[in-house]
């Protein structure tokens, strides 16, 4: 290992090497050519730079003296894009020396009481930019052209938010809930744009393959000249495990005659259906009805029908019914005296 004595050693050898190098003749020829060089390239630069150019560079905006009792809900520019042409030299100042001002809009003097809308035209920023450009440079573009202030004085109302996209669970699992926080929003807009408004839908969610409760803060699909707040929400979906349940279900005749009876062989069948953990004790033989009407057995030409369930309960799927037909034959009763009671 050096130890300080070789460190200083090497340092002073080494600088005594630099030190013959700089006062040898090559060195002096070398340093010499440095300085035309440099030279040689400040005049280019100023040659260069005498030319014209064209530039862009951002100039802030800013909205003052806003009414309290006035909500602004359109979305104002953070700051003016400004395309000019000059001599490169004023550029360069433009770009590295001077500090542009905000382009302050007083929106006192703009306010009207029949309007909720506020328009300020290119002349107007167009004279408040070149009042801080130079005499010699030119003002080509500006974007945005013109400023275009949506605001209202207190129209609002509370909307529900909505899910914009799908929300799809991994195999084996089901979305058994989807919920957000906050579940409603507040939206201010003028009237006629208010009136439109039903809903907050967030913005477009693609949610695939979820498999355990899944939470993520979304914002809301923006609205042109309207203002949610507010402007996100907490999106919650939750998913649950698909088991599989089985329950015994009696066959029931409907819309039979006094005198007529339904005889099924079996008298029940089998209905085997998937659902969540959370809702398996939930459901019982009890939540599904399997009717057969009597005048479609009349129309029938064979001694056997389908059963069917016209309204599952809620959270099951994929039902099964076994045996998938079923024998039947109607059955004449004698009519008694208490029939007619």
């Amino acid at each position: 290992m050096f130890d300080y004595k070789s460190l200083r050693l090497l340092y002073l050898k080494g600088m005594k090497r630099i030190r013959i190098f700089l006062l040898s003749q090559e060195s002096r020829e070398f340093l010499i050519f440095l300085f035309f060089v440099f030279v040689s390239a400040g005049f280019w630069l100023l040659q260069t730079l005498n030319d014209d150019y064209e530039t862009e560079f951002a100039v802030p905006v800013k909205i003052k003296n806003i009414p309290e009792n006035v909500v602004v809900t359109s979305e104002l520019p953070s700051d003016l894009r400004v395309t000019v042409r000059d001599r490169g030299t004023v550029l360069m100042n433009y770009m590295l020396g001077q500090t542009f001002y905000p382009i302050t809009i007083d929106f006192a003097n703009h306010l009207e009481n029949t309007s909720s809308y506020v328009h300020i035209s290119r002349a107007e920023i167009e004279k408040k930019i070149t009042m801080q450009l130079n005499s010699s440079t030119k003002l080509l573009a500006l974007k945005p052209d013109t400023i275009s202030i949506i605001y209202t004085r207190g129209e609002a109302k509370k909307v529900p938010v909505r899910l914009n996209g799908s929300a799809s669970a991994g195999k084996l699992f089901y979305i058994s809930k989807t919920s957000f926080s906050p579940d409603s929003v507040m939206v201010y807009a003028p009237k006629a744009i208010l009136d439109t408004i039903k809903a907050a839908y967030t913005q477009e969610q693609d949610l695939k393959n979820i498999t355990d409760t899944l939470r993520k803060q979304v914002a809301l699909s923006k609205v042109y000249g309207a203002k949610f707040v507010p402007d996100y929400t907490e999106l919650s979906v939750i998913t649950d495990v698909y088991s599989e349940k089985t329950v015994e279900v009696p066959i029931t005749g409907v819309n039979f005659p006094p005198n007529k009876v339904l005889r099924t062989f079996p008298t029940k069948v089998q209905v085997t259906f998937q659902i969540g953990l959370n809702h398996f004790k939930d459901i019982t033989a009890g939540d599904f009805f399997i009717g057969v009407d009597y005048k479609d057995l009349l129309n029938s030409k064979t001694d056997k029908f389908v059963p069917m369930i016209k309204t599952p309960p809620p959270f099951v799927s994929r039902i099964r019914i076994s045996p998938t037909e079923v024998d039947y034959l109607i059955e004449q009763q004698a009519i008694t005296s208490a029939d007619y009671d």
